[in-house]
């Protein structure tokens, strides 16, 4: 059984981890298309419905593939989580299918108008569905969001006496949970930051070899001033407010993302260090004394909870929280430096001309994906051994019935899949690069 269930652990983390890398994009790609429409409507110049026109093919392409990849994830709930589905598809049933009927259908209805109604509808129709792109996208990733916020720190449910399942108490309480709105805001914030990239980085491209440039610019220009306001903000508010509720709602969590063992009070920050779970420590840490309690509690010489003041069955994999954590706070640090400088360049009036920060700006495109993946490995591996937390632990979450091989072969099945699609998905994102932007003329007056 407990080969089974870490096998059942390994497929939907391979599943969902490769499906996120599409959501990201499209969910925040999806509010710049909307802004480049809205600046089309208003200035009726071309160049802004070149660049939404170009965009939303990148979008649609991520959207499909997305959709692909999501739906397995749908069957693992039944065929892998069945016990997880019979104790909490009561709150399930609410959240997923609102993000299907609602959100899915909304957002692929307007792509479609927005895609095909180019000179068939007005102005402002097609205007409107660049802005329903956008507002189906985020109002996706709320409910998914909603969702795993609330097994993350349940809420507005009540226990069933006759067996021992959950019931839906409040559907306002689980929508509007507290630790939803603060990881709603980290999770768009850093899909908005990747889009950044994403349109910096291929404006670089352009830029580079000496094509397309007025888009390249625009791209370029867009990407870095937004960059590096979304960079800060993915620090502080955003970033900020999620960790509050990682204080408040999770505690071990808190320790194990920071590889603090020990109780302290005035408990320092680690930069960098290896965590030791064998013997209790950090090993070679680079600390800031203090931080970590004033970060937590606001107080310099707060109280912070090591993980030997819990119980170790407990404590979530320490190594891979923390490595994780570190990969997505390293990374975003370097993003706000990477961002700042851009936007001092553009202040110069050099960015377009600075050849090496083009590259750098091409070259980092990989990271904010790599850096949203690492940020939800601490959200999930960090609430370990829970399923939904302090309520259903994962080892009881999964089917008594399927076996460990059976899985294993089924993830290999999906490994051969995700390869083939990836293949496809490069091939068609490269086709609409190596094409560029199409001239499609001035609006009409």
């Amino acid at each position: 059984m407990a080969d089974a269930v870490i096998a059942d652990r390994v497929q939907f983390a391979f599943t969902v981890m490769f499906h996120y890398l599409f959501p990201i994009l499209t969910m925040g790609l999806g509010f710049f298309i909307a802004v480049l429409s809205t600046m089309g409507l208003i200035t009726h110049h071309e160049r802004y419905v070149t660049a939404a026109d170009f965009w939303v093919k990148i979008f649609a392409i991520n959207f499909v593939i997305g959709v692909v990849t999501g739906i397995p994830l749908e069957f693992e709930f039944g065929m892998n989580w069945s016990r997880l589905s019979a104790y909490s598809g009561g709150l399930f049933g609410q959240t997923l299918p609102l993000e299907g009927v609602y959100a899915f259908f909304l957002e692929s209805g307007f792509l479609g108008l927005f895609l095909f109604g180019r000179r068939r509808v007005s102005r402002v129709l097609h205007w409107l569905a660049g802005v329903g792109v956008s507002i189906g996208s985020l109002l996706s990733g709320y409910f998914i969001v909603a969702t795993d916020a609330w097994m993350q720190h349940p809420v507005g449910y009540a226990i069933d006496s006759a067996n021992g399942t959950l019931r839906l108490e409040s559907f306002w309480a689980v929508m509007f949970n507290p630790y939803a709105r603060s990881q709603y805001l980290h999770t768009i914030n850093g899909a908005l930051l990747t889009a950044t990239y994403v349109i910096a980085g291929i404006g670089a491209f352009y830029l580079l070899s000496d094509r397309h440039q007025d888009f390249g610019r625009l791209s370029v220009t867009m990407g870095v001033a937004a960059g590096a306001i979304f960079a800060l903000t993915q620090l502080f508010p955003t970033g900020d407010l999620n960790s509050r509720n990682v204080v408040t709602y999770q505690p071990i969590k808190l320790a194990t993302m920071e590889g603090l063992f020990e109780t302290e009070k005035g408990a320092p920050i680690a930069i960098i260090g290896m965590p030791d779970t064998d013997h209790g420590k950090l090993i070679d840490p680079i600390y800031v004394p203090d931080v970590l309690s004033y970060l937590a509690y606001g107080d310099f010489r707060a109280r912070v909870n090591g993980l030997k003041s819990y119980p170790k069955e407990l404590w979530p994999p320490v190594e891979l929280t923390y490595y994780s954590y570190h990969i997505m706070v390293g990374l975003g640090t370097i993003f706000i430096a990477q961002m700042i400088f851009g936007v001092v360049l553009l202040w110069a009036g050099r960015l377009h001309r600075s050849r090496w920060f083009l590259w750098t700006l091409m070259m980092a495109v990989p990271f904010p994906f790599i850096a949203n993946e690492a940020g939800w490995v601490v959200a999930e591996v960090g609430r370990q051994p829970w399923l939904v937390y302090g309520l259903l632990r994962t080892s009881d979450g999964t089917s008594t019935n399927v076996a460990a091989g059976e899985t294993i072969f089924t993830t290999l099945g999906f490994a051969g899949i995700y390869a083939m699609l990836s293949l496809l998905f490069v091939f068609l994102i490269g086709r609409v690069i190596y094409s560029g932007p199409q001239e499609v003329g001035e609006i009409a007056q």
